[in-house]
């Protein structure tokens, strides 16, 4: 096992995302029935990403990212509306 200060990977920083590779050897621990404070360690990403990754790969069979849902931009959209109603009055 390799120690925090041999270890080349990096801690995963909150904006940084997965490499396909990465993501993919989360998966591949996960069906050789690791648990996931193993693949946490083995991948040196956090116990969390780890989860998140396979309850991904469980619901929607991929661990591509998906583009980002409407709902900000809509909600955005209604916010920016109702402010400028209230400045035209």
């Amino acid at each position: 096992m390799q120690t925090a200060s041999t270890n080349i990977c990096e801690r995963m920083g909150r904006s940084q995302e997965l490499s396909e590779f990465r993501r993919g050897t989360v998966i591949g621990c996960h069906l050789c029935n690791k648990s996931i404070r193993d693949i946490s360690l083995l991948v040196n990403i956090p116990r969390s990403a780890v989860s998140g990754i396979i309850t991904k790969w469980k619901q929607l069979g991929t661990t591509a990212t998906q583009p980002p849902s409407e709902r900000g931009q809509s909600m955005l959209k209604r916010t920016v509306h109702r402010i400028r109603c209230l400045q035209s009055q």
